[in-house]
């Protein structure tokens, strides 16, 4: 049985987000305009170091430790065949994880940015104590068959996403990539998107990892049984959650969250992250203040998503690996920018400025 959780819960965490500084974006946009080169010249770059600086209150900040914290967690669809492997290689990339070898690892090494791991469900603990424990509980439930968790279980993953941005932040990160691992998280985050965006299944579920036409079949077939066995209501975000999601999908979400909260910029990998910051979005709509897009995901909501939360993504790449690492190729490019932001302005080349006012420039 599913009890539902009190909305206090809720409005509590609202209420720990401040909005953005107007002050601080307009003194971030007259920083950049003071820069010697053309104004808006870096685009989407430009904006994001504003988003920042109007997060964090002050037009001058550090991007100097970055961090990727990567979520993994075990799905009970599994069982339903709509993955090309088991649920051991959830375990296994933890471990690759922890060694620093995985994929994300191996990316994220030649830009300094620190890889975390997270098991937010495994059904086999990773063998290191490198990767956090913060279990929920040993894999969710077949949603197939019934609800993936209950909505204590949802809201204490997502208490746990805001605990660990709070314990980055006084580990001295100052921004952090959000990732996930799990075998058949992909069902289960086109499942969350057809109920949440009102779409058919077989518009919002691509082939993940790379499912034969067979599986993809009946990966469909698994979103729809899921979705007439639980009766999700679309309106209520915490239940839709609780009874197609996965332990990381919710800690993700909280991870948006606790980036509002305690002002951090947290940055959307791909599909499965950017569906966690809508759930964000819907449950708490400030908390959209954290959020930065990375890339345009392949799969097939990613893009109705991204308008919702009405971001865009910088990259096109047609990025589909997962694990974070799109959120960690942003990184370079924002330090970079972030220098250029700090760099030379006109006054000190003795160049007239351009007038902001005779130029497209950014919403001040």
């Amino acid at each position: 049985m599913i009890t539902t959780v009190p909305n206090e819960a809720l409005q509590e965490l609202a209420c720990r987000i401040e909005p953005a500084s107007t002050i601080a974006r307009k003194a971030a946009i007259e920083k950049w305009n003071a820069v010697a080169k053309p104004i808006g010249s870096l685009g989407m770059l430009e904006d994001d170091i504003v988003r920042i600086a109007a997060l964090v209150g002050s037009e001058d900040f550090s991007l100097a430790k970055p961090a990727a914290i990567i979520l993994c967690a075990d799905n009970g669809v599994v069982a339903q065949g709509i993955s090309q492997c088991g649920q051991e290689v959830t375990c296994a990339v933890a471990n690759n994880i922890a060694r620093n070898e995985s994929s994300v690892c191996t990316m994220a090494k030649t830009a300094g940015i620190d890889v975390i791991g997270v098991d937010m469900g495994m059904v086999t603990p990773a063998e290191s104590s490198v990767i956090r424990n913060r279990a929920i509980a040993r894999g969710t439930a077949d949603i197939t068959q019934g609800p993936a968790m209950s909505q204590e279980q949802a809201l204490r993953a997502i208490q746990t996403g805001i605990e660990l941005v709070e314990e980055l932040k006084g580990e001295g990160y100052d921004i952090i990539a959000s990732g996930e691992m799990g075998i058949g998280n992909t069902t289960t985050s086109s499942a969350l998107a057809s109920v949440l965006l009102d779409m058919p299944a077989k518009e919002v579920t691509g082939r993940g990892a790379g499912l034969s036409d067979d599986g993809l079949l009946r990966k469909i077939a698994a979103i729809e049984d899921a979705i007439e066995i639980n009766h999700p209501n679309p309106d209520n975000p915490l239940d839709v959650l609780s009874k197609l999601g996965g332990f990381d999908i919710a800690g993700l979400t909280g991870l948006f969250i606790g980036g509002a909260i305690h002002r951090v910029p947290i940055i959307i990998d791909g599909f499965i992250s950017a569906l966690s910051a809508l759930i964000a979005k819907r449950l708490i709509p400030q908390s959209t203040v954290s959020m930065l897009a990375s890339h345009m995901s392949a799969e097939p909501a990613t893009q109705s998503i991204m308008r919702e939360i009405g971001l865009s993504a910088p990259i096109q790449a047609q990025l589909r690996l997962g694990e974070g690492t799109g959120a960690v190729c942003l990184i370079p490019m924002l330090t970079m920018a972030f220098a250029l932001y700090n760099g030379t302005s006109f006054a000190q080349t003795g160049i007239d400025a351009y007038d902001p006012n005779l130029v497209k420039t950014l919403e001040a």
